[in-house]
């Protein structure tokens, strides 16, 4: 698959192309930037066109956080997330019973490819979207404020939360969402680390990232530890 960038689509709707602008806008000139004259402008569009699609500052944002939802649903596809280990085929040994550590076994099996997609959205997001991060931190410190607005960030955070609980759940987690919360936090934190923290400077490795993730995931799994270090794949 090959990496995306951060520019929005050159045949989109209009509708599209004015979500677009303003997650650009609030990435390059963060809230206060963000209006509907800077939209019309940034986007080359005649004046009042934004205003005609979102009549209020609040529904610009709600449009906003909507773009942002679908975009990064679309850093990582469905078809590069780990399958659960009991949807994929059986080998050789199917059938032959269950041991009594197959669960720790299945745990551990999922580590590597759970570390590996991890990394995999980190490092796109890191390399490719740093537009999109910036404008979701904006627009997640706006949501503060705004009730209205949190429910609908809340709502599509909903979307990247709960397959992380599935992932977790089939992997053999004894609680998968505890275990989701310290798995996001991470993810979040070290995104906001390496785009606006101490860490800013430097993107980290996919094969670093890899490997913390799996460190990550080692504690959560059972049979996870015996996988550590089986996560290496050639990095992008």
């Amino acid at each position: 698959m090959n990496a995306r960038d951060d520019h929005a689509p050159s045949a989109a709707s209009r509708p599209q192309l004015i979500a677009d602008t303003a997650l650009r806008l609030l990435a390059e000139r963060g809230m206060r930037g963000l209006t509907h004259r800077a939209v019309d402008e940034a986007a080359g569009l005649p004046q009042g066109s934004t205003s005609n699609l979102a009549r209020t500052r609040a529904a610009l944002l709600e449009a906003a956080v909507g773009r942002l939802a679908e975009r990064e649903a679309a850093v990582l596809t469905p078809d590069e997330l780990p399958r659960p280990q009991r949807d994929r085929p059986s080998g050789a040994e199917a059938g032959a019973g269950a041991a009594s550590g197959a669960g720790a076994a299945a745990g551990g099996a999922e580590v590597p490819a759970l570390a590996e997609a991890l990394s995999l959205a980190l490092h796109r997001y890191l390399t490719h979207h740093r537009e999109l991060l910036l404008a979701r931190y904006e627009l997640a410190l706006e949501a503060t404020r705004r009730p209205a607005l949190r429910e609908v960030y809340d709502r599509a955070g909903r979307a990247f939360r709960e397959p992380v609980v599935a992932m977790l759940a089939a992997a053999g987690s004894a609680a998968p969402e505890r275990h989701a919360l310290s798995v996001v936090a991470w993810c979040d934190g070290v995104l906001f680390s390496c785009t606006a923290g101490q860490f800013h400077a430097a993107v980290p490795t996919r094969a670093a990232l890899r490997t913390s993730c799996a460190e990550l995931l080692a504690g959560m799994l059972p049979g996870a530890g015996a996988s550590r270090g089986r996560t290496g794949v050639a990095g992008e």
